[in-house]
């Protein structure tokens, strides 16, 4: 039986233009934009050891890319030292939501975009019971 085998991109629109929220993306997140506008993020270059690759666009508020749908929605970003990220981000004025919090498979802290999407900031780490709340 043909099957996914995982997420291949990220596309959303902008609330305005998709190049400023995208550039917004590069300076407090470290996403490397690609000629396109997106960013290509490949898993080898993540220190944990699962592999793939993903891919992350951003698009203006005009488009009609996601027609009909137009739910709202959260993208979990994986980071390498979350501790360092929402330093680097407060230091920013860009505020933090929720977190740093500890769960089985790792950290977790939430933001806002200049949009107003929430986004998820995860530090994955290997499943430990010890570290689930109470």
């Amino acid at each position: 039986m043909a099957k996914v085998t995982g997420i291949g991109g990220v596309f959303f629109k902008s609330r305005g233009r998709g190049a400023v929220l995208a550039e917004w993306y590069r300076q407090h997140l470290g996403l490397a934009l690609e000629d396109f506008g997106g960013a290509i993020l490949k898993w080898p270059e993540d220190r944990a050891e699962d592999g793939g690759l993903t891919v992350w666009c951003v698009a203006d508020a005009d488009s009609r890319w996601f027609a009909p749908g137009e739910a709202p929605f959260m993208i979990n970003y994986r980071v390498d030292d979350l501790d360092a990220l929402l330093a680097q981000l407060r230091a920013a004025g860009v505020a933090i939501v929720a977190g740093p919090e500890s769960h089985e498979n790792g950290k977790f802290a939430w933001i806002l975009d200049p949009d107003g999407n929430k986004l998820e900031l995860w530090q994955p780490m290997r499943w430990d019971e010890s570290n689930k709340p109470s």
